[in-house]
């Protein structure tokens, strides 16, 4: 299905012309609480055709501003994200990420959806850190079959004493980007110190997610604050890693809080190289363990009021995608994701396997994203320089919209 296909427009006609005299009302819709996050008809449309022709990032977004993207009626909103896409993109490319539990459970956070939380009986079994060969075979595996990211997670509030682990991730760290991949961890909170320790070894993301918006947050976690998540994720950057930064959706949160949650990564001093969008996996024992499944209309939206917003960041479709069928996961890919999690495990769900992803590649047209055309790719390319993530730096076949995938 083309884009195209998504949009009331005659084809041929420009799109920012066709959306000033074609505007859909705004509706209601199901999501996941709430109507709509409210914003004014009136700036609704002078955002939306500036985020449509936008030629570069920009980190001075409003609430209200967002709030009328998110709101646009999602026919449109779809057709628009993938148009701008395309033009920061190559549509076709899809960067394929594996993730390993290197430490299971023990955890001392209480955060509500987690299974590896030591507050919460979840049958999950507490285990010891897994030794650096073992990860580093792992990782030989996973580019064996395509992955291009190899990331690491350990169920650890912060690294606060842990110098033996640490110096074990850095090896870690090193040994998968001698094989030419990326390497990305997930350790809890880090200060400036370990971060440069990392990025020393050669890390090239490390991720911390901000979860939801800062007003739903405390109902989500206490055990560590919003600001504490921030903190850690200036620390990276200062550090100069990448920053891998996202949500969940499906935590009892309104639709305002997909737009908050938007806003805190639209508004960081840079916009976070990937933005991880995880539907909400309930684990049975913890605090949302018989949460309702959030709904794909508000996982689309999300996805695609991302991609107008953060148009030259990698929107990672993360936990949730392999109880998705194959044509809901295009649809996503079609508004904006351009990167997933596949192999065996995705720290302790499921996620969808390499040879299933493959299929699906094949099926549409899309191809993993190959190591040297990702952000941190073209970076290393670039010999350390910031990469340019302006529409006149991505090959002509990708910087405007076209009429099949490349």
């Amino acid at each position: 299905m083309h884009p195209r296909l998504l949009s009331r427009r005659p084809i041929g006609i420009n799109l920012p012309a066709y959306v000033r005299t074609h505007r859909l009302p705004h509706c209601r819709f199901s999501t996941v609480h709430d109507a709509p996050a409210q914003s004014s008809p009136a700036l609704s449309n002078s955002v939306f055709e500036d985020a449509v022709q936008a030629t570069a990032p920009r980190t001075n977004w409003t609430r209200e501003e967002i709030a009328s993207i998110y709101n646009t009626p999602l026919i449109e909103l779809s057709y628009a994200a993938a148009t701008v896409h395309r033009r920061f993109h190559n549509p076709a490319a899809i960067q394929m990420c594996t993730l390993m539990n290197i430490k299971t459970g023990g955890c001392s956070e209480d955060c509500s959806y987690c299974a590896q939380s030591s507050r919460y009986n979840t049958g999950l079994k507490a285990t010891k850190m897994v030794d650096v060969e073992s990860v580093l075979e792992a990782a030989r595996v996973a580019k064996e079959n395509g992955s291009s990211r190899f990331c690491m997670g350990a169920a650890w509030r912060d690294m606060r004493g842990r110098k033996t682990n640490l110096r074990n991730v850095k090896e870690m760290v090193k040994g998968v980007r001698a094989m030419g991949m990326e390497a990305c961890v997930t350790l809890g909170m880090i200060d400036a110190e370990q971060a440069k320790e990392l990025k020393d070894a050669g890390l090239t993301a490390y991720n911390h997610n901000v979860d939801t918006s800062r007003e739903h947050y405390p109902s989500v976690i206490t055990t560590r604050t919003y600001d504490e998540r921030l903190a850690t994720i200036n620390n990276v950057r200062e550090a100069g890693i990448n920053v891998c930064t996202g949500g969940i959706l499906g935590l009892g949160e309104k639709a305002k809080d997909h737009v908050g949650l938007i806003l805190t990564v639209a508004t960081l001093p840079s916009h976070p190289e990937s933005f991880p969008v995880n539907a909400l996996v309930p684990i049975k024992g913890t605090p949302l363990g018989e949460s309702k499944i959030v709904s794909f209309d508000a996982i689309l939206r999300t996805i695609a009021t991302a991609r107008l917003v953060l148009p030259g960041t990698i929107i990672r479709l993360a936990a949730g995608r392999n109880t998705m069928p194959e044509e809901k996961q295009v649809m996503c890919f079609m508004a904006g994701a351009n990167a997933v999690f596949t192999g065996e495990k995705m720290l302790t769900t499921d996620c969808n396997g390499w040879e299933e992803d493959k299929a699906i590649f094949e099926r549409w047209g899309l191809r993993p994203m190959e190591t040297h055309k990702t952000i941190q790719g073209q970076r290393d390319l670039n010999a350390g320089s910031e990469v340019d993530i302006s529409p006149s730096h991505i090959p002509e076949s990708t910087a405007k919209p076209v009429s099949a995938a490349a």
